[in-house]
């Protein structure tokens, strides 16, 4: 039993898992300072509110931070927009450089099911697994 939790442990993608979870807090950490202590003091520059954690209202009693709510979304949005810009435009750009062509000429026929184009061939349709029967010789 000891042999086996050692080879989960040591799988690499356990270990990928673990240092991802690390680096991610890190990272969000950076990003909430990075919000607090700069984003936005440069708002209050522009709108005159210091610090938006102090923004709330009261209800019957029922205090509600939205200036907290506030520094979240602006911590989310730069988290999105550095993963966007860092990681997803550039991976989207190597797979359209690397991504090998399509044959243009190839044949299909719309499956009757589910009216996705499967090749002319197919006796079953990748999409919704359905058997398609042998196309009509006319419409060859």
């Amino acid at each position: 039993m000891l042999k086996e939790f050692r080879t989960f442990i040591l799988r690499g993608n356990l270990i990928d898992l673990a240092v991802a979870v690390v680096i991610g807090t890190a990272f969000t950490a950076v990003v909430s300072s990075l919000v607090k202590n700069i984003i936005t003091p440069l708002i209050a520059a522009i709108g005159g509110e210091a610090d938006f954690s102090g923004l709330a209202f009261t209800i019957h009693g029922s205090k509600f931070l939205y200036g907290e709510f506030i520094n979240a979304l602006l911590s989310f949005l730069i988290v999105a927009a550095v993963c966007f810009f860092l990681i997803i435009k550039p991976v989207n750009a190597l797979m359209v450089r690397f991504k090998p062509d399509t044959p243009t000429d190839v044949k299909t026929r719309e499956c009757p099911e589910c009216m996705s184009d499967i090749p002319i061939a197919a006796k079953r349709c990748a999409f919704c697994t359905t058997r398609v029967g042998p196309l009509p010789l006319d419409a060859a």
